[in-house]
């Protein structure tokens, strides 16, 4: 499959579904407490997504996934399946939410510290997120994928965490897993070149200990092999003329959907 450069009207229609995955989360946040089940969470963004935004939950039944939006707890690294086990105070959780608005995809993810949590969790959260900032502010034309995923291996590295290696951004647009794969890791002056009209998610997978993932028998939750702590964030942008233009800002994000500060990443 070739990498599609979306038009105007596409990537107009992609920042109204970046839009309203980000309201997802906006709305969930108030929700992530101690005692509640990662099901109900489910059923909460099931109901909002299908009944409020008239969006389509993208990721149920997509490929035999059975609920609407995916929940990772703790060492659980990506692809957790909502389930009746309750959050406890101290958890940390990664929902990631795909909505599917007049065919187009907006796919976020965020983490959640379920009451008071760790300094440990506190500081692999933050690192996670700008790592991901800093993969962001280097898009634009002429840039190499591999360059993007270089830095963030580096920033990462040097805060002595780890990245998955195993699962990456990808492109979006009517379909949801589409090329360009995003690498997180890599060697700068490698991949593929950007071109505005891009359009692809970056969302680094970060581990507390060792980088080795594996699939529990459920065939989707994806789990830290050492049992420690993973976070990860996510974001749809398109390639602009300029720079890039992120379609899943949150409100409660301090950054403009086409400007990243420095800060926002600094170690």
């Amino acid at each position: 499959m070739s990498i599609i450069l979306k038009t105007p009207e596409e990537i107009e229609k992609m920042r109204i579904a970046g839009r309203l995955g980000a309201e997802v989360l906006e709305m969930i946040a108030q929700y992530v407490i101690p005692g509640v089940t990662t099901e109900e969470l489910d059923s909460r963004c099931h109901e909002f997504m299908l009944n409020q935004q008239k969006t389509i939950p993208a990721p149920l039944n997509y490929h035999g996934f059975p609920k609407s939006i995916c929940t990772s707890v703790n060492h659980q690294v990506c692809h957790g399946i909502p389930s009746h086990k309750k959050l406890k105070k101290g958890d940390i959780v990664n929902i990631d939410v795909t909505v599917i608005k007049d065919e187009y995809h907006g796919d976020t993810s965020e983490m959640f510290a379920v009451g008071e949590t760790s300094i440990l969790a506190k500081r692999l959260i933050d690192c996670t997120q700008k790592a991901l900032y800093l993969g962001i502010s280097m898009v634009k034309p002429g840039i190499k994928l591999g360059d993007i995923g270089h830095a963030i291996q580096t920033f990462v590295e040097r805060k002595r965490y780890s990245i998955v290696r195993e699962y990456c951004g990808h492109g979006i647009g009517r379909v949801f897993h589409e090329e360009p794969q995003v690498l997180h890791y890599g060697k700068a002056g490698t991949g593929i070149t950007l071109e505005e009209g891009m359009t692809f998610t970056i969302e680094p997978m970060v581990n507390a200990g060792k980088r080795h993932v594996k699939v529990l028998p459920d065939e989707w939750t994806v789990v830290t092999k050492d049992r420690s702590l993973s976070a990860q964030f996510e974001h749809t942008l398109a390639v602009t003329s300029t720079g890039f233009e992120i379609f899943t800002v949150r409100n409660n994000e301090t950054i403009e959907p086409t400007y990243i500060l420095p800060e926002h990443f600094q170690a």
